[in-house]
């Protein structure tokens, strides 16, 4: 479960950001400003990062505040898994990454597979679709969905990329440390059991 600090900081911000957007009186832009220089102060209070990086961050986010969306894909070859190790922490995760628009999301996944691994796939099935607070990530500022998809090894090698330092197929009993703000251990072993039973209904919430 998500610190509550966490959603206050995401539910102000959210509120802040639709506010701006729709608002036109003078009084209720400075209100709304104000909200988003206190999630901010939240944030930056409990992260360690410094207030005006939180804020800049917050103030670029524009439009009525929905969920951002990052998507993930479970590629098996000899019953391993396909992870990256990333460049950023130096811990692996499946490949992946937020959603780009004019994409679908399985053209999304496929896209930031080859990209960060070198090899080419083909969707089969979405696996899941979390809420990110909900599954005990780290502390993200952003509200996020992530959604996981099953993806079929088709061509291509191992390459590295300007996010990822290396590339490897690992067995369940093998998964080396992992970037918890991407990727969860109850993640992967639930990739594994729709890699088995094909069956499986998709996973929500």
């Amino acid at each position: 479960m998500q610190p509550k600090w966490l959603e206050w900081t995401q539910k102000l911000q959210a509120i802040a950001q639709s506010g701006l957007t729709f608002s036109e009186n003078p009084f209720d832009i400075e209100r709304f400003k104000q909200i988003r220089e206190i999630a901010a102060e939240i944030a930056a209070s409990y992260t360690q990062v410094e207030h005006q990086y939180v804020l800049d961050l917050f103030a670029r986010e524009v439009g009525y505040a929905t969920p951002k969306i990052d998507v993930r894909g479970a590629v098996f070859y000899n019953n391993k898994i396909l992870l990256v190790k990333e460049k950023f922490d130096g811990l692996w995760t499946l490949p992946g990454g937020y959603a780009d628009i004019g994409e679908s999301p399985s053209e999304s996944i496929v896209k930031e597979i080859f990209e960060e691994s070198g090899y080419q796939t083909r969707t089969v099935k979405i696996v899941a679709v979390y809420d990110r607070d909900r599954q005990g990530h780290t502390p993200f500022p952003y509200y996020m969905y992530k959604l996981f998809f099953h993806c079929e090894l088709v061509g291509g090698s191992a390459a590295t990329s300007i996010e990822t330092d290396d590339v490897g197929f690992f067995a369940e009993d093998a998964i080396p440390e992992l970037s918890l703000g991407r990727i969860l251990p109850h993640q992967i072993t639930r990739m594994f059991e729709h890699y088995r039973n094909s069956n499986l209904p998709t996973d929500f919430d």
